[in-house]
């Protein structure tokens, strides 16, 4: 049923379906010429861009937001530049709309094809990175879809100035201007109005911590596609190879502890416990990691003189997105599989083994978007996985799973075609 209320945020959602209904129909060449306009613009029109965002930036620090914080937040030209790359990247992945996913003649003559076709108007709710603006516009847009931006207050200013841009780049390709626009509003109230824009938002994706994403998923009556909350394990079995698995293990860890597939917790088998924690404490620690361990990993710790942390449930909960990971030695690859059962996110779960009846078994009873074997866990991702791009990472089991590409972007139709047909 479609809401028959009327507010800025409302009225919002009402252009951008109608903007939806042109765009839907657009070929591939109308879509790309969009996106290539919008990469020009952005490099144009850059000094306007990093002058809105020195505002958030000087908000940001006078509020005393962390300097990790500050970073994602801060543009700068070369990070425009780098953004208007992207977009053309865009432009050179293949096209969604119309793909063919089956179709056959049936008994009776009638031609039966499953199309994909644009979600419609998809709304993103998202926090601090202002890329993400224009990366999920560039996707929405490539998949045939209109899109509401509803980023978080702290970077309100650099927004506003990047979708103008969006949008007089779009409406001087000649699509309508309101297949990008902005949710006005910087109140939750507004997030709130655009999540019960039921009949004119066709899904929404929230892009941030676990917080934004309970509560969209929680209180919206739009459709929800839930992404990104990772506590992602790696599990080293008692065949591994161990010199691969603190490999492995620091990758996860530390290459990049701030995103969503970053391990956040690590199992070991007892039978190589007392070769591997060694081994691991030492490279860990090397990697400026602190441990959150139970028993077995304290001992280890006392031994090496490397202090180990208690770990608590709040630890095995924990996605920490920091230099911290939680560490305990179970009795069995079962038992690594009960722990992951209990506390994943269904994110990504490793496993580091030689033993092939033990890997088919970890990934046969694993039930995350994405299970490793040999690999480390920050694997998943859509530039990872050839797919070129991603909205986020669904933790989901409907309509998507993993990441999200822009086939993920489309649902589908059936066209049958008859000559007279009745039934």
């Amino acid at each position: 049923m479609t809401t028959t209320a009327s507010s800025p945020v409302i009225d919002t959602a009402r252009r951008a379906k109608a903007a939806a209904a042109v765009l839907a129909p657009q070929p591939r060449t109308a879509r790309d010429g969009a996106l290539l306009a919008i990469a020009d613009a952005l490099e144009a029109r850059t000094a306007e861009i990093v002058a809105a965002n020195a505002e958030d930036v000087e908000a940001a620090r006078a509020a005393g937001i962390s300097d990790s914080v500050v970073d994602r937040l801060t543009l700068t030209a070369e990070r425009v530049a780098a953004i208007a790359a992207d977009v053309r990247d865009v432009v050179a992945l293949p096209d969604p709309v119309g793909e063919v996913v089956r179709g056959s003649t049936l008994p009776n003559g009638l031609e039966l094809r499953q199309i994909r076709v644009p979600l419609g108007v998809v709304g993103i709710i998202y926090e601090a990175r202002p890329n993400v603006t224009v990366d999920a516009a560039a996707l929405c847009l490539k998949s045939g879809n209109a899109v509401l931006l509803r980023g978080s207050s702290s970077a309100y200013a650099s927004n506003t100035a990047l979708v103008a841009v969006l949008r007089d780049a779009v409406e001087s390709a000649g699509l309508p201007a309101d297949v990008v626009q902005l949710v006005p509003g910087e109140s939750r109230e507004s997030v709130k109005e655009l999540m019960r824009a039921r009949g004119l938002v066709d899904v929404l994706i929230p892009r941030g911590g676990a917080s934004l994403i309970r509560t969209v998923v929680e209180e919206s009556t739009v459709p929800v596609i839930e992404t990104g909350v990772g506590n992602c394990h790696v599990y080293v079995d008692e065949h591994a190879d161990l010199e691969m698995a603190a490999r492995i293990l620091v990758n996860a860890k530390a290459s990049r502890p701030s995103v969503c597939n970053a391990t956040e917790t690590v199992l070991v088998h007892a039978a190589v416990a007392d070769a591997f924690l060694p081994r691991a404490l030492s490279a860990l620690a090397e990697a400026g990691v602190t441990v959150h361990g139970d028993e077995a990993w304290q001992r280890a710790g006392e031994q090496a003189g490397r202090p180990v942390v208690p770990a608590t449930d709040d630890d095995w909960a924990a996605e920490y997105l920091s230099y911290d990971i939680a560490a305990a030695v179970v009795p069995s690859l079962d038992a690594a599989v009960e722990h992951i059962r209990r506390w994943s996110s269904g994110h990504t779960e490793a496993i580091v083994t030689r033993d092939q009846s033990a890997a088919r078994r970890f990934t046969s009873l694993v039930d995350s978007t994405a299970v490793m074997v040999n690999a480390s866990t920050r694997f998943t991702d859509g530039g990872a996985f050839g797919f070129g791009a991603e909205i986020g990472i669904s933790t989901q089991k409907l309509h998507a799973r993993g990441p999200m590409g822009l086939p993920e972007l489309t649902s589908t139709k059936y066209v049958v075609t008859g000559d007279g047909h009745i039934r």
